[in-house]
């Protein structure tokens, strides 16, 4: 290995390979390494580099430091990671000379694989040691109830309700990122840490150390980015469901809660209001004078949020220019095609910057200038026909080196438009997201979940660990999206038990699509506003007076919070704290909070122990340090103990964390 000091960077050079390590922001180094002539200089979602570093070079070896992180490159390239000089990190290696491990060295693994593709393209695996008793957390949005990563392997890919965003925070007190947005897999195993990117032109990451998880996500946002603040207004209830099909039905809806002396924050307004997918557009059949009805609920206190998809039918009036014009995804083969959900489409190329022009023309033309406040990014993975992502290309290159940016990318087109106009303050619904996202006024919701206990169990880890990653803003359809039957008790319960746990979330928003589907269509056209199907009611009174009366009441909670959530916000766009946070977010020092996986904090001063199982009225909770009261009321309890609290079907178990 020739090594090389180039000002701030440490250059490891052997055979065809490159590795350059260089400090990027506090206590913090970026490594990449590439067997092509030169690196592709792109930041992905980091920020420019910043920090210097000391680097010592020795005959067979050099390290190169950063505040409190290092990293050392024996004479075959093998990189250890170490936090103020202990061990933290060490990539896998069992390959004859340079193995430092004493087990078997006659493998032929090595830390660093490069396979080659097409051009200047490798499929990429990195390997590290497993380290013993280490707890992974981050990562994002996986459908799955487990907090702790540590054991399970996960696609780096963007779904409908999973979300990638390759960020892990460990126990033993740093973060990795993963700055690659290709499609690929990392697995967390009990033996070792294996990353792996299917189309790259090089090995990226980035690492960092602090003495806190609050430290490390600090760190990880100083690099990536964080929220923008969010207007207090919106902090309130938000109506929706699948779907108002006619202005009428939104008045009539608005209407009623302005009666009943309920304020909403916002009335969403979901998808196939449209003539066709890419129309970007009412159907004037069904929604005549939308000015007038934006106006009305402006009078109300009432923000307007509508649902735009990034799908462009064929027959819609849009496509064939943008055809023409290069703005739409690819196919690389067979029918030029990428979803096919009630039309034949193609996606809009959010990577190609006249793309995402365009489409804001047209959103602003045909949605802001009559009022709508804000949008709803749905499908913002993109959803797939077939999630075969090879078969796909954007203007930056294949869906599979470049795809799981999409979203960002989505968000980036309205950000940029909204501000441009002189907006502030604003939050656009959407329903992916990648390292980066949250600087663009996104709040990611969990996508379609099925309505039952097991997906709301499910939800809590997936909230949780959108925070770690980097994302403060996060929400999900109250009693889940995929709803058989509204009369079902347990699906009542149910809905009532997931807006409690609501209520002490960052947004509070009812949707859903809500069976059975008895309700006919309001048109007999195969296109536009009124052929598709409506579900079931989902306004509050919707499910009977003792369901109104729990919700209302709960409402009141929520919006005696909202100042107090109105300043984590705040907080956050200081510092990337997430809203909901880990036991251990906030009592790192509690070996027990490290164990916890289904109770949160509100911030600093709600601990929330939500109702995850039907017909559950008591449960277990741990309060860590310090003293303790039931917002019901009651004793005040000393910390570091397990209580037995009472859970009503009238609310959850929270305890406020006593001055």
């Amino acid at each position: 290995m020739r090594f090389i000091q180039n000002e701030n960077k440490l250059i490891a050079k052997n055979g065809n390979e490159t590795l350059l390590i260089e400090p990027w922001g506090k206590d913090s180094l970026r490594v990449r390494a590439t067997q092509n002539p030169d690196f592709s200089g792109e930041l992905h979602a980091l920020s420019e580099a910043v920090g210097t570093a000391e680097i010592k070079i020795e005959d067979s070896i050099a390290a190169i430091t950063n505040g409190d992180i290092s990293a050392e490159v024996n004479f075959a390239g093998v990189l250890s990671f170490f936090r103020k000089g202990k061990l933290i990190l060490r990539e896998y290696y069992r390959s004859y000379g340079g193995t430092i491990s004493k087990e078997s060295r006659c493998l032929k693994f090595v830390g660093r694989e490069m396979k080659g593709l097409a051009g200047n393209d490798w499929q990429m695996t990195v390997r590290f040691e497993s380290n013993d008793g280490e707890k992974l957390f981050g990562m994002g949005q996986y459908q799955q109830p487990y907090l702790d990563l540590k054991g399970c392997t996960l696609e780096l890919a963007q779904r409908n309700s999973q979300v990638t965003i390759p960020f892990a925070v460990s126990s033993m007190g740093y973060g990795f990122f993963w700055n690659n947005p290709s499609v690929g897999q990392v697995t967390f195993g009990k033996n070792l840490t294996e990353w792996l990117s299917r189309d790259s032109e090089e090995v990226d990451y980035w690492i960092t150390v602090g003495d806190t998880p609050a430290k490390i996500i600090e760190n990880f946002t100083e690099q990536t980015g964080r929220t923008p603040v969010v207007s207090e207004e919106l902090l309130g209830l938000w109506q929706c469901k699948l779907r108002y099909r006619t202005q009428d039905e939104v008045l009539e809806v608005a209407r009623k809660y302005h009666e009943l002396g309920i304020q909403l924050s916002a009335i969403v307004i979901d998808f196939f209001h449209w003539p066709y997918q890419g129309s970007w557009c009412f159907d004037t059949k069904y929604w005549p004078d939308v000015k007038a009805m934006t106006d009305e609920l402006h009078s109300m206190g009432i923000k307007v949020m509508v649902s735009v998809w990034p799908s462009v039918d064929k027959k819609c009036e849009n496509f064939w220019e943008m055809n023409d014009l290069g703005l739409l995804e690819r196919t690389e083969r067979g029918a030029a095609q990428t979803y096919d959900y009630q039309g034949d489409c193609l996606t809009i190329d959010m990577f190609n910057p006249e793309a995402r022009k365009y489409l804001w023309e047209k959103c602003k033309k045909n949605y802001a200038d009559l009022g709508i406040d804000y949008f709803w990014l749905d499908n913002a993975e993109p959803d797939y026909a077939v999630c075969d992502y090879e078969n796909y290309r954007f203007y930056s290159g294949p869906a599979l080196k470049v795809g799981n940016e999409f979203a960002k990318n989505y968000a980036m087109a309205f950000y940029d438009g909204m501000t441009e106009q002189g907006k502030s303050g604003f939050i656009n619904l959407i329903r992916s997201a990648w390292a980066g996202s949250q600087k663009y006024g996104t709040l990611v919701w969990s996508g379609d979940v099925p309505s039952t206990f097991e997906a709301f169990r499910d939800q809590l880890s997936a909230g949780l660990n959108m925070g770690i990653a980097g994302i403060p803003l996060w929400t999900t359809d109250i009693g889940g999206f995929m709803t058989d039957d509204v009369n079902d008790p347990e699906f009542r319960e149910l809905l009532l038990r997931w807006y409690e746990f609501a209520v002490f979330t960052p947004f509070l928003r009812m949707h859903g699509d809500r069976g059975p589907y008895n309700i006919p269509p309001l048109d007999d056209r195969d296109f536009g506003g009124g052929y598709l199907k409506t579900g079931q009611p989902n306004e509050l009174w919707s499910y009977g007076d003792e369901a109104f009366k729990i919700m209302r009441d709960q409402l009141g909670v929520r919006e005696k919070l909202i100042p107090y959530i109105h300043e984590l916000i705040e907080e956050s766009s200081k510092n990337g704290a997430p809203l909901i946070r880990t036991m251990f977010y906030e009592f790192p020092d509690d070996e027990t909070a490290w164990e916890l996986s289904d109770q949160y904090m509100f911030g600093s001063r709600y601990l929330v122990a939500p109702v995850m199982e039907y017909g559950q009225r008591s449960r277990k909770v741990y309060l860590p340090k310090g003293k303790w009261q039931a917002l019901s009321g009651g004793d005040i309890f000393d910390g570091g103990v397990w209580v037995t609290a009472d859970a009503p079907l009238e609310y959850t178990p929270v305890f406020v964390k006593c001055e």
